[in-house]
Formats: C-alpha cells, structure tokens, sequence
C-alpha cells in the first residue's frame, strides 16, 4: 500500500507495530532511527487527516446552523 493510500486506521496500527519493537529493546541503532524516522512521518500524517476531518465536521456543524437559523426565522426573510 502506498502513502497516498495508506488509511488512518492503518497508519496507527503501523504505529503501534513500530512502538512495540522500540520498545522491546531488539531493535538495532540503525532500524532504531529508521523506526522513529518512519514513526514522525506517520504521526504527521495521522495528525494532518485529524485536522482535515475537524475541520469538516466544523463545517458541517456551521451548515446546520444556517439552515437551523433559516428555518426559524422565515418571517424575517419576508419582511421589508
């Protein structure tokens, strides 16, 4: 699977993958920074889709409030 298709569900999973091996101390120097390398991307990335869904629901939350709004005040719209 590629970055670009490489799902938040999947990318946190990986991330635990690559907790439990730090973390089992087996790792060597080198696989060490490549895991924590590959961690920071993946926490970035995780981050970057978190920001792009509140941001949604956001909207969708300012969406409903304008329709809420329109729908109690009709005889305003009506007005002169």
């Amino acid at each position: 699977m590629s970055d670009d298709e490489l799902t938040y569900e999947a990318a946190t999973a990986r991330l635990e993958e690559i907790i439990r091996r730090l973390d089992s101390g087996e790792a060597g120097l080198r696989e060490t920074l490549d895991l924590v390398t590959e961690g920071r991307t993946l926490v970035e990335r995780c981050a970057a889709e978190l920001d792009a869904v509140s941001r949604g629901l956001e909207e969708l939350r300012l969406d409903e409030l304008v329709a809420r709004l329109e729908q109690q005040t009709p005889d305003a719209q009506e007005a002169p």
